[in-house]
């Protein structure tokens, strides 16, 4: 009985075939349970077609489209941070543009009246350090400088300050420029109300729209008192201011002799124009040699020295330039907090990624994308505020200057202080471990 159980119970385990099914994504697997003569079940598996499609799997791709999408979307998700970012950049924008942009509108105002004359010489008493500034030299000068080979043309200039009696009782430093009306070397620019031609009469100023307001002057044909004189304001013109802000007060040379108190043989300046195809430095120099109590200078080169004078040798304009560095500073500092406190809110988002297995490359090109989205959304809008802003000024006595080379070159400031401060948080973002994501 006992040989034929074992009988029994061999067969039945040799009959025995069972069938287990396993699926999986890509494969289904027919598994059988077989006895074999050792009387162990063995598992053998064979692959059998799948009734499910087959899918494609393979490495992430951690490219720079997936950095920039993730970059986007990290500043985006919290719209009340991404908006504290913009407005601090903007912020930073618009306080470097408004520093730089009144270094420059200084530095223009130092040599206005330089650039807008045609004088291609000028002759000084020597020793002379600014174009506002200056001792009288004696008219013997002018004929002399006719007399040398190379000069086409020469006339008188007068530039002195003298003091200004507003109607209210007050008074106000104001610079009188007297020209040669007939040559038209020198003289006023952007004239906006009245003619040229009214200063040949007696008296005749002409002054900024400006400082209307700051003189007391309402209207053409208004009576002023200049150094104890009777003065008739012939007109106006528009945007022209000195570094000093002290008005401009254009006049003929002899309304001007007059009003100044110089004499008829006296004036500031000696300004000419040389002979076509003639050599500038060498007509200088006999100049030089003709005029020895005197300076004489190129036009480009007495324009850089007034402009180096207020704006470095009295500490003026270094006030101003060191303003602009500041502003520029407190910028990168600005945004570079704003930046870090984003990257920092991402940490989980950043650590996922690592652990995910995300190379260093990628969580760098997220992070500069961030970056360089911020310097686009926040540059820009700070870019049209400050040209705005600069427009404005343009109604004030000083002027604020955005040229477009410098709106240009204030969003290229924005990327780079975006980029650097984005590599403080690249080390902060590289320096977390990916099993926090585990831990939360």
């Amino acid at each position: 009985m006992h040989v034929g159980c074992e009988r029994i119970r061999n067969a039945t385990i040799t009959s025995i075939t069972t069938t287990i099914t396993t699926t999986t994504t890509t494969t289904t697997t027919k598994t059988t349970l077989q006895a074999v003569p050792d009387g162990i079940i063995q598992l053998i598996s064979q692959p059998s077609p799948s009734p499910l499609p087959e899918m494609k799997t393979g490495p992430l791709h951690w490219g720079a489209g997936m950095a920039g999408l993730l970059a986007w979307r990290n500043l985006a998700h919290d719209r009340s941070r991404f908006a504290v970012t913009l407005v601090g950049i903007i912020f930073a924008v618009v306080l470097i543009a408004m520093q730089i942009g009144l270094f420059l509108g200084f530095s223009d105002s130092t040599t206005n009246v330089i650039r807008h004359t045609r004088a291609d010489f000028w002759i000084v008493a020597k020793g002379s350090q600014n174009f506002e500034v200056t001792l009288p030299i004696n008219e013997r000068e002018l004929f002399l400088a006719r007399s040398v080979p190379g000069v086409a043309q020469a006339e008188a200039l007068l530039v002195q300050f003298t003091t200004w009696k507003t109607p209210g009782g007050g008074t106000e430093s104001v610079i009188i420029l007297g020209t040669d009306l007939n040559t038209g070397l020198a003289g006023p620019w952007n004239i906006v109300e009245g003619r040229l031609e009214d200063l040949r009469r007696p008296d005749a100023v002409m002054i900024d729209r400006v400082f209307m307001d700051k003189l007391g002057v309402s209207r053409i044909g208004t009576r002023v008192e200049i150094n104890n004189r009777r003065a008739l304001v012939v007109g106006f013109t528009q945007g022209i201011r000195s570094f000093t802000t002290s008005p401009w007060v254009f006049a003929s040379t002899r309304n001007a002799q007059r009003l100044s108190g110089f004499a008829e043989d006296q004036t500031n300046y000696v300004i000419g124009r040389l002979r076509p195809g003639a050599d500038p430095q060498r007509v200088r120099d006999d100049l030089v040699r003709t005029l020895p109590r005197t300076d004489v200078y190129l036009s480009e080169a007495f324009a850089a020295r007034t402009r180096d004078y207020w704006m470095f040798t009295t500490g003026a304009g270094a006030s101003v330039l060191v303003s602009a560095v500041l502003g520029l500073l407190v910028g990168v500092v600005i945004v570079a907090q704003v930046l870090y406190a984003t990257t920092v809110d991402h940490l989980p988002e950043f650590g996922t990624l690592r652990a995910m297995g995300a190379p260093r490359a990628f969580i760098y090109k997220v992070i500069m994308g961030q970056a360089v989205i911020s310097a686009t959304l926040g540059g820009l809008p700070g870019i049209a505020l400050s040209l705005l802003f600069a427009r404005g000024s343009e109604a004030g006595a000083a002027v604020i200057l955005v040229p477009p080379g410098l709106a240009v070159a204030l969003y290229g400031v924005t990327l780079v202080m975006c980029v650097l401060a984005s590599i403080v948080s690249i080390r902060k973002a590289m320096s977390i471990d990916p099993a926090m994501v585990f831990q939360r």
